[in-house]
């Protein structure tokens, strides 16, 4: 195993040992692992990428763990570049405001804050807020623009400190987070010391529901160690002296899970959200290999119609780029082995401009260059996004264009 990648035997939530395999992808780089053309030529590291399933509690976990240090000191993505997330997030405060009833200028902190989109939401309820993120370029802009940012990650030790010098905290969010940490335990522990008695910790995070029913493997990629469900975190959350209270399955990112947390000891009451989304769970059997296995054979199905499909259009001579720099992208890139097939990306995300795709070193191109290099087909990785995607450029339909779709079914535009 490579210095830079370890690989744990026991389950993030519970310790089990009894550990299976229950989907082999191909292994690949870092998602965000995009490069400047300095580097194009250079190799990349590829680690693997297996989702293992806990015997003991049905927690979704790949074992692999990269070293953080790669992953998130140099980390690219900001919150603010994903379409709809800003409006996601003005709601989002405003629900949790009314669920935790802070006093006036209490204290919010966020665990994995990026850019601060949603911190300043809650700057808007008049709450105090302070962002704790490792990515030190960001942790700097976010703070450059009034949101303090630490550029640390979270543990028990900074939780204490803070606890002690800023006071408790009426809400800790963590938004596509918990899933990214190896000790989890530790960060939930450190929840559990820096929350006030009747706070309120909320995280979203990705589904494990969702992305089996609705094929979002893509999702899997190294940042996400984990692919959580409520009846393996219930339990989790009971082991850490907390207890959680509510849970609702929402759109975001595909599906996620938003689950809502207090002490053990809180006067708030548990809801009947948490018992029905695990009657949902254990109805769709997703705590089982069963279920994993049959996962696997639906996208095997749909990566080798995708390679058919490929594969004739270059014997007829067409051309193809493709649409999404995105983390997820690669997954789909690397999974369905197609980067041989694809001569540009386009995305309009200013920073993956220029840069060159993870492990494949596709360059990644304005939108324009649809219509400077015009290929005959667009095949859409980052497929949630279609939408917006084709609403923008409908003209390259227009003009003879096509679109390919390859999830969650095959289909051509």
């Amino acid at each position: 195993m490579s210095k830079s990648c370890f690989r744990r035997t026991t389950c993030r939530l519970c310790e089990s040992a009894e550990l299976d395999l229950a989907l082999q992808l191909q292994p690949m780089p870092i998602a965000d692992g995009f490069v400047p053309a300095a580097l194009k030529d250079e190799p990349q590291e590829s680690f693997p990428l297996d989702l293992f399933l806990c015997r003991a509690c049905g927690h979704a976990q790949l074992l692999d763990v990269v070293d953080p240090e790669i992953l998130y000191r140099s980390y690219l993505y900001t919150t603010s570049t994903s379409l709809g997330l800003d409006q996601h997030y003005k709601q989002y405060a405003a629900d949790l405001v009314a669920v935790a009833k802070p006093p006036p200028g209490g204290l919010v902190i966020e665990l994995g804050s990026n850019d601060g989109t949603l911190l300043r939401c809650f700057q808007a309820h008049g709450l105090r807020t302070l962002g704790i993120d490792p990515a030190r370029e960001v942790a700097r802009g976010a703070t450059e623009r009034g949101v303090e940012t630490l550029p640390e990650y979270f543990t028990t030790e900074l939780a204490r400190c803070l606890r002690r010098e800023r006071g408790p905290a009426d809400i800790i969010c963590a938004n596509n987070v918990i899933a990214n940490i190896d000790q989890v335990g530790d960060a939930f522990d450190g929840v559990k010391e820096l929350l006030a008695p009747e706070g309120v910790f909320v995280f979203e995070t990705g589904y494990q529901l969702p992305i089996i029913q609705n094929l979002l493997f893509e999702t899997i990629y190294h940042e996400h160690l984990d692919y959580h469900s409520v009846k393996p975190m219930q339990a989790f959350c009971q082991r850490h002296g907390l207890r959680l209270f509510a849970a609702k399955h929402i759109p975001t990112k595909g599906g996620s899970l938003r689950g809502l947390v207090c002490h053990a000891s809180s006067a708030r009451a548990t809801d009947n959200s948490v018992a029905e989304l695990i009657r949902l769970e254990t109805e769709a059997g997703i705590h089982t290999l069963a279920a994993h296995h049959a996962y696997g054979a639906r996208i095997e199905k749909l990566k080798q119609d995708l390679l058919t499909l490929l594969r004739d259009l270059r014997r007829q001579g067409k051309t193809l780029a493709a649409f999404g720099a995105a983390n997820a992208v690669t997954t789909l890139t690397h999974h369905f082995e197609i980067g041989e097939f694809i001569s540009f990306v386009v995305d309009d995300n200013p920073k993956k401009q220029g840069t060159f795709s993870p492990g494949c070193h596709t360059p990644v191109l304005p939108m324009q260059a649809l219509y400077e290099r015009k290929p005959d087909y667009v095949l859409v990785l980052a497929w949630r996004f279609l939408e917006p995607f084709q609403k923008k450029n409908q003209a390259f339909l227009d003009q003879g264009g096509h679109f390919i779709v390859p999830l969650p079914e095959l289909r051509m535009i």
